[in-house]
């Protein structure tokens, strides 16, 4: 039986058919990007030191000094648009104190806002803390690339720079197991990523199996991010990624949500194996494509020191300040006047596309210019 509150603000259930979090939603309303969703690093501390972390590098030891959580709030009011927040880390459930004393705060304003809310945690806590966010929160998400403990041992701790026990990983693996169908059970909804890389790309239908098992009700999948810790790992050929979401498709469970994002196949690809995947993914049940939030829709926000980011993964500094700007004034001039985002700033209506990540631009067309190509249908 859930144990969830009722919600003082009557909002829409989350499904395929609605995901906040997407740009094109925004972008449509409005015919333009605007700033609707606001991501918080709450912490730097972390207890694992898993291979591919995309902020491995900013991890510390010791957490500094924390702005007052009202100079947040009160940017938050400002964001004329908000629909979603979102908390990350490090590892946010890290410290009870953080619990209590910023996230829940945080999530009882998404609440009494009528916002969705997800918090990005390893659920290797202690479900006590995870207990308070019952009444409060929208999406639980982890991060999930393991099809047993030993996985979990190897990616984990990769960089950890001193070793951990195979018997403390078990440990550790066990209870974010166990926390995810707990929770599960008492209502919440836990969101499962899952990197399609060197390690995953052919033992995805496994792990959507013990993504299901754990009482996850969706699977997102993304290919790898080549910044911080996994910059230096190996990057999946197109074809290689490709193979794999097919094999994925034809295992996976059609009753469960799964939603792919920051893929790089485009409508616009003349490649015919780059439609078909693109045609099977728009006609598959319970499937969905989310286009990149970042500097789209969504900024960072660094509550230690204030600094606002545009991007989590490609490498561009802090585009402003909470201490001394809107973040709508923040996220207007990164829109208007920085030249990255110009580079990939395109959109295809008909083929529901906010054009490509940063990276993935980077990463697998560097000499494509997306802003001049269209839809096609082959």
């Amino acid at each position: 039986m859930s144990i969830l509150e009722p919600s003082s603000t009557t909002v829409r259930e989350l499904s395929p058919s609605y995901d906040p979090w997407d740009p094109i939603t925004s972008l449509r309303k409005h015919g333009r990007h605007v700033l609707t969703s606001v991501e918080m690093t709450v912490t730097n501390l972390c207890n694992m030191r898993c291979e591919h972390c995309a902020v491995g590098d900013s991890l510390t030891m010791k957490e500094g000094e924390m702005l007052p959580l009202k100079n947040m709030l009160d940017r938050l009011e400002q964001v004329e648009h908000l629909q979603t927040i979102s908390i990350t880390g490090g590892e946010p459930m890290f410290r009870a104190s953080t619990v209590e004393n910023i996230i829940v705060p945080l999530l009882k304003y998404a609440r009494e806002r009528g916002i969705r809310s997800q918090i990005n945690s390893n659920l290797t806590m202690p479900y006590a803390r995870y207990e308070q966010l019952l009444p409060y929160l929208d999406v639980m998400h982890i991060s999930f690339n393991y099809v047993n403990g030993d996985d979990f041992h190897e990616v984990g701790f990769a960089n950890s720079g001193h070793p951990v026990s195979r018997e403390a990983a078990y440990r550790l693996y066990d209870t974010m197991l166990e926390n995810s169908r707990r929770l599960s059970e008492d209502g919440m909804l836990i969101s499962a990523e899952s990197m399609i890389n060197y390690r995953t790309h052919t033992k995805l239908p496994e792990i959507h199996k013990l993504i299901g098992d754990m009482g996850a009700r969706r699977h997102e999948v993304h290919p790898m991010y080549a910044s911080s810790f996994a910059s230096s790992l190996p990057v999946l050929s197109l074809k290689e990624m490709g193979d794999a979401i097919h094999s994925l498709l034809d295992h996976r469970d059609p009753e469960m949500w799964m939603l792919f994002g920051t893929l790089p196949f485009f409508a616009c690809s003349f490649l015919e194996q780059d439609q078909k995947l693109l045609r099977r993914l728009r006609t598959e049940k319970n499937v969905t494509l989310r286009n990149d939030p970042d500097g789209r829709n969504r900024v960072n926000v660094n509550l230690f020191t204030g600094d606002v980011f545009v991007t989590d993964f490609a490498d561009i500094s802090a585009f402003g300040n909470i201490s001394t700007s809107k973040l709508d004034d923040i996220f207007a001039e990164w829109q208007t006047k920085h030249p990255l985002n110009q580079k990939v700033n395109c959109h295809c209506d008909e083929a529901g596309c906010c054009g490509p990540n940063l990276l993935v631009a980077d990463m697998y067309y560097p000499e494509v210019d997306f802003k001049s190509r269209k839809a096609i249908t082959l």
